[in-house]
Parts: structure tokens; sequence; C-alpha cells
């Protein structure tokens, strides 16, 4: 499945913006694993690292790590940049079920 097939969908993606370098992105990944594990088959998790994937990150203009993004059925329905914590992530990711 392409980027843009998996953003499509009907339920929740959560894209992850990281690099490697990135301190913050290394406290933001446990967190979303935790997340995986909470939301299961009704929200889409996935890591995009700016580094290997420069055109996705101008593409929807990130300027600084991590920024996390949620998508629906194509669109952009929450985006922020900096750590956020599981329950506020779970919470964003249900309200748009």
């Amino acid at each position: 499945m392409t980027f843009q097939e998996t953003i499509n969908q009907d339920k929740p993606v959560l894209v992850d913006f990281f690099a490697e370098w990135c301190g913050p992105c290394k406290t933001q990944a446990p967190i979303l694993e935790e997340l995986k594990g909470r939301m299961g088959d009704e929200a889409v998790i996935i890591k995009v690292d700016v580094d290997r994937n420069p055109q996705a990150a101008a593409k929807f203009g990130i300027r600084g790590v991590p920024t996390l993004i949620i998508f629906r059925k194509g669109e952009i329905k929450w985006r922020q940049s900096g750590v956020f914590p599981t329950n506020e992530l779970e919470r964003l990711l249900k309200e748009n079920l």
C-alpha cells in the first residue's frame, strides 16, 4: 500500500514524521508503540523518516520533528509538532473514528 493509499483510508491514520538523530523523536517512539496496542485495528500508525523521504516532508511542510499528523480519507484532521502523551493521542484518534 502506498503512502497516499494509507492516508486515504476510512479510519484515522497517525503519521509520525521523525528523524533518527532527533532526541524528542526517540521519546515519542515508545508512546506510539503503546498507542498501537491500545488502538488495535481502529487506527493506523506509521512513521516517516524525513531524511529518507524528503519529498513527503516537503509536501506536508514539515519544518520540525517530530511532527504528528492525523489523516482521515486523505484529509488532515489534526497536526502538531512535539512529543505527545499516549492518552492525548488516543483521544484525538477516537475523535476521528
